[in-house]
C-alpha cells in the first residue's frame, strides 16, 4: 500500500526522500504559520529562528503537496522524517486525510505542531520578519527558508498571502 507524505514548508524544495508521484493537495482545519520557534536548523537556544508549522485551525485549509513512497521505501523514508522532524518534540506525526488535485482522498504522514510545546508561539507577522531576518542555525539562514518555501509555493501555484508578504518584507528588512 503506497504511504502518502504531506508537505507544506521545507519539504516542498528539500524532500530528502525518494517518492513516486507528486501531488498538490489540500488539508482542512489546518494553517501554515511560522508559529515554531527554530533552536536547531533555522536558529539556536540564544536567538531562536521560526519555522513552519500546521496549526489548527477550524475554517483553515492548507495547500501543500502529497508526495507517495512506494511500500519498500516506507521504513526508510518514516526513519528519515522521524529523525529530521521530530528533533526537538515540538511537531507531532499525525496521519490526516488529505484531497489531492485529481480528487482523490488519502491519509497522509503529515507533522503539526504540539500547541502545548515551548518551541510553539503566535507572533504578528512584523515580529515574525524581524526575527527571519536575522536569524541563523544549522541549516542556515532563517531568510533562506522563508524565500525558498514562497518562490515554491508560487511555482506550485499556490496562494499563501502571509508568505508572500513576509518574503517582501524580510527583504526590504535584509537590503540595506
Amino acid at each position: 500500500m503506497t504511504m502518502w507524505v504531506f508537505g507544506y514548508g521545507s519539504l516542498l524544495w528539500n524532500p530528502g526522500f525518494e517518492f513516486e508521484e507528486k501531488r498538490i493537495a489540500s488539508l482542512p482545519g489546518w494553517h501554515r504559520s511560522f508559529c515554531m520557534r527554530s533552536i536547531h536548523h533555522r536558529g539556536t537556544v540564544k536567538q531562536p529562528g521560526l519555522v513552519l508549522a500546521l496549526d489548527a485551525m477550524a475554517e483553515a485549509q492548507c495547500q501543500g503537496l502529497a508526495l507517495s513512497v512506494a511500500p519498500h521505501r516506507q521504513a526508510e523514508t518514516l526513519e528519515y522524517l522521524r529523525e529530521r522532524e521530530l528533533v526537538s518534540s515540538a511537531y507531532l506525526e499525525k496521519t490526516l486525510d488529505i484531497t489531492l488535485s485529481d480528487g482523490r482522498r488519502v491519509e497522509a504522514v503529515t507533522y503539526v505542531i504540539d500547541p502545548h510545546h515551548v518551541q510553539y508561539c503566535h507572533l504578528d507577522l512584523e515580529e515574525q520578519a524581524q526575527i527571519i531576518a536575522t536569524a541563523v542555525g544549522g541549516r542556515g539562514p532563517n531568510t533562506d527558508y522563508l524565500h525558498n518555501t514562497a518562490s515554491h509555493l508560487i511555482e506550485l501555484g499556490i496562494q499563501d498571502e502571509e508568505l508572500d508578504w513576509l518574503s517582501a518584507r524580510v527583504r526590504e528588512l535584509t537590503s540595506s
